[in-house]
């Protein structure tokens, strides 16, 4: 977040609150590798971020959640009520609460959908109620403030998981369960398993009912899925890792860093030195 001037509230160094309330016009060029789980809320602004080499320009109400690894970057914005939510595993574990909460894959965790949703007026009220119970207790120093604060933030994702379901018109989970998981099977795996058949066997169904799966809801198909995120695991390296082509290529499960080269070359029509020196400028 591109602001100064902020009040921060923060727990064990692994969950804190920022709060800006002020109109300041910004811009920040330069993008950066997130370390952690994070929620921006902008409640009142503008502006134009970049997200995993994506643009989304935004003016009024709405909420991103950004994964550890992702690149963010500020183009311009202009703020005059924000909330930052900030939180290591170590605090709370996403894929632990899956079960109860179903935001790995929805909210977190997700390269392959917006990363926002754009809460409605009774929403917004609903949300700022938890983030004011959240200040209490950041400044609450009692037994089980831990406890509390989990409970008030898993509150709020519970509630922003049920707005992006409302907003992006989410269809039943029967019908997506399956799109989930394969899209959480390839974000734990896609270094080492490169083939949709690979997943399926996963899955314990066929590579086609996987593709007639994908068909169905009118996505993209089950292999360029794989391959977009080996791409953009690719950019991320080749952008904030000391690491050579080769070395990136043998880290994502290539065997020849030759093919890995043309592969990522096809993909975005630049090599990967080609790609890294022109966001180096």
């Amino acid at each position: 977040m591109a602001v100064q001037d902020i009040t921060t509230y923060t727990y064990q160094d692994t969950f804190s609150l920022s709060v800006v309330q002020f109109e300041k016009a910004c811009v920040v060029n330069k993008p950066e590798q997130v370390d952690s789980y994070t929620i921006y809320w902008i409640k009142e602004g503008k502006g134009t971020y970049h997200i995993d080499f994506e643009e989304y320009t935004f003016d009024g109400n709405i909420i991103f959640f950004l994964s550890p690894g992702q690149v963010f970057s500020v183009s311009s914005e202009k703020i005059k009520e924000a909330y930052k939510l900030s939180f290591q595993r170590d605090f709370y574990c996403i894929q632990t609460h899956d079960k109860e909460i179903s935001c790995n894959g929805v909210l977190f965790n997700n390269v392959y959908d917006t990363p926002f949703v754009v809460p409605k007026p009774k929403d917004i009220q609903r949300l700022s109620l938890i983030l004011e119970d959240l200040i209490e207790e950041f400044n609450n120093e009692n037994s089980g403030q831990y406890d509390m604060l989990q409970t008030y933030l898993k509150q709020f994702i519970i509630h922003s998981v049920r707005v992006k379901k409302e907003d992006f018109v989410v269809k039943e989970e029967t019908e997506t369960k399956l799109y989930k998981d394969f899209s959480v099977l390839v974000e734990q795996n896609f270094k080492q398993m490169h083939s949709v058949s690979a997943y399926a066997d996963r899955l314990g169904i066929s590579p086609k009912s996987i593709t007639k799966h994908f068909q169905k809801l009118g996505t993209t198909t089950p292999s360029d899925f794989i391959k977009n995120r080996i791409i953009l695991e690719a950019k991320r390296q080749l952008l904030y890792s000391e690491q050579s082509v080769k070395e990136i290529a043998f880290d994502l499960g290539f065997n020849d860093p030759a093919y890995f080269t043309r592969f990522f070359t096809k993909a975005i029509q630049k090599s990967p030195l080609n790609f890294k020196a022109e966001h180096k400028k």
